[in-house]
């Protein structure tokens, strides 16, 4: 027990890894946050424009939920930090890593949107016109309260899934948090820093994972 103690929960060597593991830890919380803040805003927007039912902008939408859900995170972050200087546009891992979690978030969130938009009765787009409203007013007061509902369970566990893609940042030189504990890990020639992540990993997604199940109770289907 002591030598295993000694590899993986070392004292000596958490205390040296703690400042690099605690500014990766910041780092993975700053980018998921933006992450599912883009990605659900996004996500949002298509789904509100695709049901405007503009055949264009609705091929257009789909291109993008359809490239950005087949692709890989991986793939989509290493493009966006490696191949768009040759276009001239120059982001830092950070960005790059929020726009290709996010990007990839969005066609996800698109879809549910739009499936929750669709699954309000039609009978309810028929009381709003017979009252007088319009698209616009029956879509703020009537279906996306209901779609929004709807939607939340599937969009929180996805968000969580992709999200957890921030481990993915280490290949576009984001300082977040795996990255630094396997730096610390080489550097300190003792695996300690990869259980403080782990601990820290869970101390993070958690939380987000049983406030999933209960939205999952409480709006799920009967």
């Amino acid at each position: 027990m002591d030598r295993l103690l000694d590899t993986f929960a070392n004292g000596g060597v958490l205390l040296q890894a703690w400042p690099a593991v605690r500014a990766g830890f910041l780092v993975t919380i700053e980018v998921a946050a933006a992450t599912v803040l883009l990605g659900l805003g996004l996500g949002f927007v298509l789904a509100l424009l695709r049901s405007l039912d503009r055949r264009v902008l609705n091929w257009a939408i789909t291109a993008w939920v359809d490239l950005f859900r087949t692709l890989p995170q991986l793939v989509v972050l290493v493009f966006a930090y490696f191949a768009l200087p040759y276009a001239g546009v120059r982001i830092g891992p950070f960005l790059a890593t929020t726009l290709g979690l996010g990007a990839v978030l969005s066609a996800f969130a698109a879809e549910a949107f739009r499936a929750a938009i669709l699954a309000v009765p039609a009978g309810q787009w028929d009381a709003a016109r017979a009252l007088g409203l319009g698209w616009g007013r029956t879509m703020r007061g009537v279906v996306l309260p209901q779609a929004v509902r709807l939607a939340t369970p599937l969009l929180t566990n996805r968000s969580i899934a992709i999200v957890k893609g921030t481990a993915l940042g280490t290949a576009v030189s984001l300082p977040e948090l795996l990255g630094e504990a396997q730096a610390a890990t080489s550097m300190l020639a003792n695996p300690s820093p990869l259980l403080l992540a782990a601990v820290l990993y869970l101390i993070l997604f958690l939380p987000l994972v049983v406030f999933s199940r209960r939205l999952e109770r409480r709006y799920g289907p009967a």
